[in-house]
Formats: C-alpha cells, sequence, structure tokens
C-alpha cells in the first residue's frame, strides 16, 4: 500500500508539472501542418495546424463529422491529406504505408478476433512480425500482466465482459510499444461507471510506459479527466486547444463555452471595458452585469457572458443591496442528483437559466421548491465575456 501511495505520488508531481508546449525550444513529437482533407465537395479538415509532444495525453474532442477521426485517421496512415503536411519526429509521414509507422490504433469496435484467445490476440501483431517465438511468450505475458487479464489468457473474446475485451484490445494496442498509441473512442461501449475507472487506470497506465497517446472522443468528461490537452474542433476546424481546465474556464468562443460543460450564454452589449472589467448590459435583468477580468471591445459591442451553473448562486430571500449581477425569476424545473441539484430558473420574459448547488446537509429546513420566486447572482470573476 506505501508502495503503490508513493508511485501515485510520483505520478501527481510529473502531470503538474507537464507542460512542454510552454517551453519554446521543446519540438513536438508529432505535427499537423496546415492540414486539409476534401472528399469530393465536402471538407473534412480546413487548414489544422497542431503539435502533440512526447509523453502527452491529448485529446481530439468535437461532435461527430467535426473532422478529429479523420485527423487520427491521417497519423495512422488510413488517409492522406488534400494538402498540409502530417510529421512524425521530424519525419514527413506522406506516403509511408501504416505498417511503416511507430503507431498503433485501438479501435473503437475493439476488432478482436473471435477465433483466437486473449493470447493469441495480443501476439497477432508481433508474430506478423515475426518476433522469435520465446519474445513473443515474453511479451504477451508483459501486456497481460499489465493489464491484470493473466487468468484470463486463454479465453475467447466471447467469454470475456466489455471491460475485459477492452483491456485485451489494449494489451495487444501496447505490444508492439509504438511511439503513438491512438485511442479512437475506446471507452464508449462501457457502462459509466467501468468508464470512469478506466479513464483513471488509462491515465496511470499512459505514465508507466512514458508514451504518447492519442484519444478522439466526442465525451467532453473523458477529454477533461484524461488529456493534457485538449483540441476542441467543429466542421473540419480547430477552435481552440488548451489545457482542460483552461478550455473549460476560460473558452475562447460561445461553441467551445457551450460544448464543453453546462453554461448558460446570457446576450447582451457591451457597455464599458477597462483592463480591470468589462460592465455589461443585457434584456435578461435590470441590474448590470460586471464582469473581470475585461475583455478588448468597444462600447455597443455585441457579446454574452458565460457563467458556468455551479458558479451562480441561488436564494430563497432576496439579496440586501445587490446592484449588479443579479436575476429575478421562478423555479420551472428541479433535478436531485444526489451530490447536487439542479434548478433550472425562469426569468420574467420566459428565458431559463440553469444553477448547481452542492447538497451539503442531508436536511435542509427551507428547501427550495418547484414555483418558488428566487433570486440568482455570481460574483464578477465567475463570468466569462464572449465576442465571438
Amino acid at each position: 500500500m506505501a508502495g503503490e501511495k508513493a508511485h501515485k505520488t510520483i505520478i501527481g508531481a510529473v502531470r503538474r508539472t507537464f507542460a512542454p508546449w510552454n517551453d519554446p525550444d521543446k519540438k513536438p513529437l508529432i505535427r499537423f501542418e496546415n492540414v486539409v482533407k476534401r472528399f469530393g465537395d465536402f471538407t473534412a479538415l480546413n487548414n489544422v495546424t497542431l503539435d502533440i509532444y512526447e509523453r502527452e495525453f491529448f485529446a481530439l474532442l468535437g461532435p461527430s463529422g467535426c473532422g478529429k477521426t479523420t485527423l487520427m485517421r491521417m497519423l495512422a496512415g488510413f488517409e492522406e491529406p488534400t494538402s498540409g503536411r502530417v510529421l512524425l519526429a521530424g519525419e514527413d509521414l506522406v506516403g509511408v504505408p501504416p505498417y511503416r509507422r511507430p503507431v498503433n490504433m485501438m479501435f473503437q469496435s475493439y476488432a478482436l478476433f473471435p477465433h483466437m484467445n486473449v493470447a493469441d490476440n495480443i501476439a497477432f501483431g508481433l508474430k506478423q512480425d515475426k518476433m522469435p517465438k520465446g519474445e513473443i511468450t515474453a511479451r504477451v505475458e508483459e501486456m497481460l500482466k499489465l493489464v491484470k487479464l493473466e487468468q484470463f489468457a486463454r479465453r475467447k473474446p466471447h467469454q470475456l465482459s466489455g471491460g475485459q475485451r477492452q483491456r485485451v484490445a489494449l494489451a495487444r494496442s501496447l505490444a508492439k510499444r509504438p511511439k503513438v498509441l491512438l485511442l479512437d473512442e475506446p471507452l464508449g461501449a462501457l457502462d459509466r461507471k467501468l468508464r470512469e475507472e478506466t479513464q483513471f487506470e488509462l491515465m496511470d497506465l499512459q505514465m508507466d510506459l512514458g508514451m504518447t497517446f492519442l484519444i478522439v472522443t466526442h465525451d467532453q468528461e473523458e477529454a477533461m479527466t484524461v488529456a493534457d490537452r485538449i483540441a476542441v474542433m467543429n466542421h473540419g476546424e480547430l477552435i481552440q486547444m488548451a489545457p482542460p481546465s483552461e478550455i473549460y474556464e476560460q473558452p475562447a468562443t460561445r461553441y467551445v463555452a457551450d460544448f464543453v460543460g453546462d453554461v448558460n450564454l446570457i446576450e447582451g452589449q457591451i457597455l464599458r471595458s477597462t483592463e480591470g472589467e468589462t460592465r455589461f448590459s443585457s434584456p435578461l435583468t435590470t441590474h448590470p452585469i460586471v464582469v473581470s477580468p475585461g475583455v478588448v471591445a468597444s462600447p455597443g459591442d455585441a457579446a454574452c457572458v458565460a457563467i458556468r451553473p455551479e458558479k451562480m448562486r441561488i436564494t430563497l430571500d432576496q439579496p440586501q443591496e445587490i446592484a449588479e449581477n443579479c436575476f429575478e425569476g421562478s423555479i420551472w424545473d428541479i433535478g436531485y442528483l444526489g451530490d447536487l441539484s439542479i434548478y433550472h430558473v425562469e426569468l420574467a420574459d420566459g428565458t431559463r437559466i440553469k444553477v448547481s448547488q452542492p447538497n451539503m446537509s442531508r436536511v435542509v429546513e427551507r428547501p427550495i421548491s418547484w414555483d418558488d420566486k428566487v433570486w440568482v447572482t455570481f460574483a464578477p470573476h465567475a463570468g466569462v465575456v464572449l465576442t465571438r
């Protein structure tokens, strides 16, 4: 137990300080350079440039059809760019066949061979590479231990649970020790609890192996959990690329704010903006809205304030001396999730905003209920002004 705790402490220290993208002298392991991909008249990728560094756990996040899987398939060698370059360790991969790339891919369907047992599935790629039999046996045993499936080596895929099949596919992908492991929606077939457990196991495994992982997912929570950085994509374009906390707390656009997590987008106009704060008017409230710090904008510019539900406060009593950042409304709906409650508040014009509050006590003396009149407030530093 002490050894395991020490190991986790080391992993935590490494993850806290890992940020090669902030070092101008650090060269990326993978570079997509002005990549365009067209399928007939359809543009799947539109001038995408991004860097991924050695030992990074990188996530491509976006809805179906945004281009994230096409980008991954280019790195694997299953697609070629219409224009632009894909570089791995400084080498241009255009024209290099998939089997010659130090990259392996774990497919969403796992693609296990049903007639082979677990050990043979893991050994398949090693046999194709004509690795000596003794080395194959040792490598398979190593992979089985890595994914904690030693006792299942002789079982067929249909005799395994979904989580176990996922581990076999992961072991097979890692067996050839690629420089980069590509994960295409790898946890989509697992139930919620197992998916959450496996996310942390993947993170620890990636750190232990010192490999570069690239995951494609449409699950924001999954990307936020596992990734060192996230690239948010839409309609073939890169919208924002940053660590998870920055993506969530400092979204660059309305799209990113709305796609990653829950958010209230309050539309209105800039009244005044300085370095310290932005004053904002909205038809949703008679009170001015103040957000800090300020943004580059002119009076009269259209903008919106993005506020996460957990950063708002809701009360049955009217706040005293509140002159800003206050909305009046009534409870439209309530969702009780155990650890928190979600309140949908309807404002005077029919607009609904969402507020979430942690349930800190089992018994509440005066609980908020349906149709109650309420006041919703937020601190100036809780909101983000978005002009695009």
